[in-house]
């Protein structure tokens, strides 16, 4: 349920019935009318959107902005205020406080539906986003996978991730590892979306190491393959000379005991994906996750491609790297 806050100096009911009406369609959308002096008190409980009538407010609106903003925890939250005035010097005013939308009265139904419901779509967007590589997480990765399944459009999902990544968290530390998965997400990005490439391929970031991609380009061999040289070239300037030299690290185990990694490599496990084959997007999540597991136990960064018309076990052998 998204909560939207109307702030209305005068409890304006015309105006709370209009927005009620605007939103009526949206059943798992609420709106609460209240006052500016209410503002403390109901922020206790964080709306997704907060809309100031400025007709109605009789004090500086920019203290109602203050009221919003003062605690850490409602700074985020996405303000539109619908205003009276033609004045463009007053309008620019309100949007330099941090007011993400300015809509002029008389109120265009349409318009302000919209304006909304993008809001919330941005806000679904930017709370699935990973904070370390800006890569949409799983919420918009499962429904990404849901559409395509639903229009019965075939595509290639690849799951990536890296191997040995642990071992080098250990040794060198978190900070530049996340460097590291920062490189993987701007590498697979670089390769996947680049210009020329088909409008509708994805990536997404489940988390830590774990990377997914949906490929509606017929190359994407040439994608893996382009993937896995970039990655190998550039991951050695993450190594000591000392590292590279000796082609693995020492890491002490928890019995405190040296044991020898290979260096970081990457991994990718290549399905392809028609309505035919799979039913639901569980099924072809665990038919990527058993071809990556496949492509981690080769040496290397590797890829795996399964293009099987059904789901029968995948074959122990592979060859040339690809599931006949």
């Amino acid at each position: 349920m998204k909560k939207i806050y109307l702030i209305d100096e005068d409890k304006d009911e015309k105006l709370f019935k209009n927005l009620k009406n605007v939103m009526k369609k949206e059943q798992n959308v609420e709106i609460v009318n209240i006052i500016p002096k209410e503002i403390k008190e109901k922020l206790k409980t964080i709306p997704d959107i907060c809309i100031i009538n400025e007709d109605s407010i009789r004090s500086d609106i920019k203290d109602v902005f203050q009221k919003i903003k003062e605690t850490e925890q409602n700074a985020n939250i996405p303000l539109i205020v619908l205003t009276p005035t033609e004045d463009e010097e007053h309008i620019i005013e309100i949007l330099k406080n941090d007011v993400e939308i300015c809509l002029k009265y008389p109120l265009n139904c349409d318009i302000l539906y919209y304006t909304i419901m993008n809001l919330i779509k941005l806000l679904n967007r930017n709370r699935t986003v990973s904070p370390l590589t800006g890569l949409p997480g799983n919420s918009q990765i499962q429904a990404e996978m849901q559409e395509r399944l639903e229009k019965g459009e075939k595509y290639a999902l690849m799951y990536i991730d890296l191997d040995n990544f642990k071992a080098y968290n250990d040794t060198y530390g978190f900070s530049n590892g996340d460097e590291i998965i920062k490189l993987t997400a701007n590498i697979i990005t670089k390769n996947v979306l680049k210009k020329g490439r088909n409008a509708r391929n994805f990536v997404g970031h489940i988390g830590g190491d774990d990377f997914v991609a949906l490929v509606e380009d017929n190359d994407y061999e040439r994608i893996c393959q382009n993937i896995i040289a970039e990655f190998d070239k550039s991951i050695e300037k993450y190594f000591t000379k000392e590292d590279i030299e000796r082609g693995y690290l020492e890491v002490e185990n928890r019995k405190g005991l040296i044991e020898p990694f290979p260096l970081t490599t990457i991994s990718i496990g290549v399905v392809e994906v028609t309505n035919d084959r799979f039913k639901n997007t569980l099924e072809i999540g665990e038919a990527g996750a058993a071809v990556k597991h496949l492509a981690k136990t080769i040496w290397g960064s590797t890829y795996v491609i399964d293009r099987r018309k059904n789901r029968e076990a995948i074959y122990d052998k592979v060859k040339n790297k690809i599931i006949k």
